[in-house]
């Protein structure tokens, strides 16, 4: 089995800001609010998490092939 990628880069898609978040291994991050333009980011249909969304590596469960949060 591959090894776990813990770091993520979200990327607002109102202004564009990056920023490298940690990823828990344990719940689910269904909100993130944009340090720079404070929007808040919702998952997008057919998505378990604002990573799977927003962030340029998909969350834990989903990257062991698993249904996040299911």
């Amino acid at each position: 089995m591959e090894k776990l990628i813990l770091k993520s880069t979200i990327t607002c898609p109102e202004c564009r800001h990056q920023k490298v978040e940690v990823m828990p291994t344990d719940c689910c991050i269904f909100f993130y609010e944009c340090e720079r333009c404070h929007t808040l980011l919702k998952p997008k249909a057919g998505d378990c998490c604002v990573f799977c969304s927003f962030g340029t590596v998909k969350c834990p469960p989903v990257q062991q092939g698993d249904d996040c949060c299911g």
